[in-house]
């Protein structure tokens, strides 16, 4: 009988990094693996070259056959969208189950027990997928206290206003998001504002926001009125949490929590 694999897969996010380090001594025979799209931010590879250090273990880079740009063409310029994400699907999941190819694996997936969430996980039947946060309890605080002990810290992308890793160019990025990536990272913005296209046959405008295009972003009348609603909202936020939560002062860093709706493989 094959022996089984047991499998944790990071994406440069708190919750999968918070898991890797709570299952580093639980299971020795642990592999760590990233699922790289080659679109990710530079934080996030040196947070990943952080978190190698902090297990004592090499990070096993997964890297899709066909880059973003081969399958965009495939898809007709259609860019990935919350209802049709095959950026995560081929990019990131596709290279995961060729990874683990027929061998019998556990994969550790970081959701916590306050999450009410699946995301897109394999359905391959030599794959047995577990949760141990939400098997444990361990909830957001639980994450934060995980990472604070640890001494390895926050992403450094969540000191400037960014909620989630993934591509620069996720579609899940609120406005505020963007506007920030256009005043952090300017070449990056303006590499997704080139995926921007018109169908000239139908006039349909393909475009990372649902109802504007990133040069919209570039006015600083529209940048100084995103910035006003986030502000808006976050004051409103603290108003219905009361007292701040570890989570909230970490680092000395406001962490907004995201929604449920980013893709799992690729947020945690």
């Amino acid at each position: 009988m094959s022996k089984i694999r047991h499998i944790c897969g990071l994406s440069g996010g708190k919750d999968s990094t918070a898991l890797a380090l709570y299952m580093r001594d639980r299971v020795p025979d642990m592999e760590y693996v990233f699922c790289d799209t080659g679109r990710e931010l530079q934080e996030t590879y040196d947070y990943l070259a952080l978190v190698e250090a902090f297990l004592g273990t090499r990070i096993t880079y997964l890297n899709p056959k066909q880059d973003f740009d081969h399958w965009l063409d495939v898809f007709g310029n259609y860019l990935p969208s919350p209802k049709a994400r095959w950026c995560t699907k081929l990019l990131k999941l596709k290279p995961f189950e060729a990874y683990i190819g027929d061998d019998e694996v556990i994969s550790y997936v970081g959701i916590r027990a306050d999450e009410n969430r699946t995301g897109l996980i394999s359905s391959k039947p030599n794959l047995t997928t577990v949760f141990p946060f939400k098997e444990d309890g361990i909830d957001y605080d639980g994450v934060m206290r995980i990472l604070e002990e640890s001494g390895i810290g926050m992403p450094p992308y969540l000191s400037w206003g960014r909620t989630h890793s993934g591509c620069f160019f996720c579609f899940f990025q609120s406005k505020y998001e963007w506007v920030r990536l256009l005043e952090v990272y300017p070449d990056q913005f303006a590499e997704a504002e080139k995926y921007e296209t018109i169908d000239p046959a139908t006039g349909t405008l393909f475009t990372w926001m649902e109802d504007m295009p990133l040069e919209t972003l570039r006015d600083p009348g529209v940048q100084a009125d995103v910035k006003q609603k986030h502000f808006v909202r976050q004051e409103w936020l603290k108003s219905r949490k009361g007292n701040k939560r570890l989570v909230e002062t970490f680092g000395g860093i406001e962490v907004e929590e995201p929604s449920n709706n980013g893709c799992l493989i690729c947020h945690l």
